[in-house]
């Protein structure tokens, strides 16, 4: 594990080791995340939903739509997929700790008798 102590100025400002930051990837921005009593520094990630483009413009065309239709729709549903999969990460980091729901294996798939 790389460790380094960092100084925080009067302004509580502090300076990200050139190491991490190359390392990590970060660029022009950083988010900070309270967990528990930990702050975590990481650089923001542009998800653009790409990941589902085909997908979302698939089931778009199967539902008849073209042109400007089909635009505003798919703009609409890819905007839908990052609070999504924010929600998801937050449901699974809830479980992980014990403080939300979570299913067992036995839940899912039931018990051999």
């Amino acid at each position: 594990m790389d460790r380094k102590v960092l100084s925080i100025s009067s302004k509580r400002q502090i300076t990200i080791p050139q190491k991490f930051y190359q390392l990590l990837g970060f660029e022009d921005e950083a988010e900070c995340v309270l967990h528990g009593n930990e702050l975590i520094i990481r650089p923001v990630k542009t998800v653009s939903g790409g990941e589902f483009a085909e997908q979302i413009l698939e089931e778009l065309i199967e539902e008849g739509l073209s042109g400007e239709d089909l635009l505003a729709r798919f703009k609409e549903r890819q905007a839908r997929i990052r609070p999504a999969v924010e929600s998801m990460l937050t449901d699974a980091e809830k479980a992980a700790e014990g403080t939300g729901d979570y299913a067992t294996y036995d839940d899912v798939f039931g018990t051999e008798d």
